[in-house]
C-alpha cells in the first residue's frame, strides 16, 4: 500500500454542498429517533410536535460557534482546528482525548443495527454483536476506498432513510384523528402541562443534532466558508420540521398509551407487511448505517491535525494511494471492533464520555465573541458577520444552549454511579494528557486553518 506525506493539505477538495447535506442529514437522523420519539410521546403527549421545533432552536444555538468560524476559514483540522483557534494549546489537548473517546460510538451503531437487523432473520439474540462486528467491517472497507466512495454511499444511503421516512408520514397522515388532535379533553395534549413540553424538548436535542460533525470535513469541502454554515442549519431544520410531520403521526394515529417504547407499533398498525420490512430496513437500517459511514469518514481528520502538530505521532496519519489516513482508520477500526464483541450495551457506550464533551462544546461557545479579533480580515468578509453587540447575544445563546445539553445529558449520569466515575476519569485523562503531553518539545501547534 502506498503512502504519501501526512497532512490535511493532501486532502482533496471534493465535496460539494449536496454532499455535505447528504453526511449531516445522515448524521442527525439515527436510530434514536425510533426510541426517542416515542419516549418523548409518553412525556408530553401529542404535543410532542412543539418539542420538536423548540429542540431545533435550541440545537441551532448549540451549533453558532460552529457556523461563525467556518463562515471565515476553511478548517483543515476540523474541531480540533477549531478548539486551538478559540481556546488555545490546552484545550487542544484536551481535545486530542475527546475525539478518541468519540470512536466508542462505532460500536453503538454497528450493534444498534444489528438489533433491527436480527430479528428480521430469526437469528438467535447472541449473534447480535458478530452481525454488529460485519456491520462495521463492511462499512470500513468502504470507507478505504476514499472520499469519493464515501460520498456515493452516504448519499444512497440518506435517499432510501429520507424515502422511508416520508412513506411513513404519507402513509400514516390519513389515518390522524384530526378532530381531537389539539383537543385535551383525553389528557395527551400538552399532557403534564408546559414544562414537559420543554423538557421533552431537551430529550429530544440527542434527535436534531449532529450536523455539526460535518466541520471535520472542512479541509475535503469544495466551499466551505459558504457551505458548511448553510449545511449546519438547513440540515437541522429540514429534520426537525420533518421529525415534528413523523411526530405528529406517530401520536395522533394510535392512543398515547399504546405507542410503547418505539415507531414499531406505529409502523406495524398503518403500513401493510411488505411496506413495514421496508421502513425497518430503510428507516432504522439506514439511518444507523450513514450514522456509522458518517462516523468513520469524518472521526480521522482531526487527529491527522493532531498528527501535524506532535499531540500523536506523524506516521500515524500516513495517506494511502485514495488519500485516506488508513492507519487512523484502522485504529478506529479495532476500537470498534473490540467495543462491538465485549458485551457492554449500546446505552453504556452512548454515554461513557457525555460530560467531557460538554465541557469542550461550552469552552467553545464562550470564545464566540472572540473571533472579530482572532480572525479580523476573515470576519470581515464573513458573509454570516454581525456587530459586534449581536456577536455578544449570540454567545450568550450558546452558552445557555451548550449549558441545556449538558446537563440533560449528564443528567442520565446521576442515578449511575458506575458511568459517573468513567466519566470523571475521562475528564482527568484528558486534562492530564493536555498538561504533561504539552509540555513536550514535540508539540508544535501551528493552527491549521486557510482562507477559502
Amino acid at each position: 500500500m502506498a503512502e504519501q506525506i501526512a497532512s490535511t493539505k493532501q486532502l482533496e477538495q471534493k465535496l460539494g454542498f449536496w454532499d455535505l447535506q447528504g453526511s449531516a442529514i445522515g448524521q442527525i437522523i439515527g436510530a434514536g429517533i425510533m426510541s426517542l420519539m416515542p419516549a418523548a410521546i409518553n412525556q408530553t403527549g401529542r404535543s410532542v410536535v412543539f418539542s420538536f421545533l423548540i429542540a431545533a432552536v435550541i440545537t441551532c444555538a448549540g451549533a453558532i460557534p460552529y457556523i461563525f468560524l467556518c463562515s471565515c476559514v476553511r478548517l483543515r483540522g476540523g474541531m480540533y482546528t477549531q478548539m486551538g483557534l478559540v481556546a488555545g494549546k490546552f484545550f487542544a489537548g484536551v481535545n486530542v482525548v475527546t475525539s478518541l473517546l468519540g470512536q466508542f460510538g462505532l460500536a453503538m451503531y454497528g450493534l444498534s443495527l444489528a438489533a433491527y437487523i436480527r430479528p428480521l432473520f430469526g437469528w438467535p439474540e447472541s449473534s447480535e454483536k458478530w452481525i454488529g462486528l460485519a456491520v462495521l467491517t463492511i462499512f470500513f472497507i468502504l470507507n478505504i476506498m476514499g472520499i469519493d466512495a464515501f460520498a456515493k454511499i452516504q448519499n444512497a444511503l440518506v435517499a432510501i432513510l429520507i424515502g422511508s421516512l416520508i412513506m411513513f408520514g404519507v402513509m400514516g397522515i390519513t389515518k390522524v384523528n384530526w378532530g381531537t388532535y389539539f383537543d385535551n379533553s383525553d389528557g395527551y395534549f400538552m399532557m403534564n402541562g408546559a414544562l414537559a413540553m420543554c423538557q421533552a424538548a431537551g430529550l429530544l436535542t440527542f434527535a436534531t443534532g449532529g450536523a455539526t460533525i460535518i466541520v471535520n470535513f472542512s479541509a475535503e469541502a469544495k466551499n466551505p466558508v459558504r457551505d458548511i454554515p448553510l449545511v449546519i442549519v438547513t440540515s437541522t431544520l429540514f429534520v426537525a420540521c420533518m421529525y415534528a410531520i413523523l411526530a405528529f403521526v406517530a401520536a395522533g394515529v394510535l392512543p398515547v398509551p399504546e405507542i410503547g417504547n418505539s415507531l414499531v407499533n406505529v409502523a406495524n398498525h398503518i403500513l401493510p407487511t411488505p411496506l413495514y420490512y421496508v421502513f425497518i430496513i430503510g428507516g432504522a437500517g439506514c439511518a444507523l448505517a450513514s450514522t456509522l459511514n458518517n462516523q468513520l469518514a469524518t472521526s480521522t481528520k482531526p487527529i491527522m491535525a493532531m498528527c501535524d502538530d506532535g499531540w500523536l505521532p506523524q506516521s500515524f496519519a500516513s495517506l494511502n494511494k485514495k488519500k485516506v489516513p488508513v492507519k487512523i482508520l484502522t485504529f478506529f477500526y479495532i476500537i470498534g471492533a473490540i467495543f462491538t464483541v465485549s458485551g457492554l450495551s449500546v446505552s453504556t457506550l452512548g454515554n461513557m464520555s457525555l460530560v467531557l464533551g460538554g465541557i469542550t462544546s461550552f469552552i467553545l461557545a464562550i470564545r464566540v465573541a472572540a473571533i472579530p479579533k482572532l480572525l479580523p480580515e476573515q470576519w470581515a468578509r464573513s458573509k454570516f458577520k454581525v456587530s459586534q453587540g449581536v456577536l455578544t447575544i449570540f454567545t450568550i445563546i450558546a452558552c445557555a444552549g451548550s449549558l441545556f445539553s449538558t446537563y440533560m445529558n449528564a443528567s442520565s449520569l446521576f442515578s449511575n454511579m458506575p458511568l459517573l466515575m468513567i466519566n470523571i476519569g475521562f475528564i482527568v485523562a484528558a486534562f492530564a494528557f493536555a498538561a504533561i503531553r504539552g509540555k513536550s518539545p514535540n508539540v508544535n501547534m501551528s493552527i491549521s486553518y486557510d482562507d477559502a
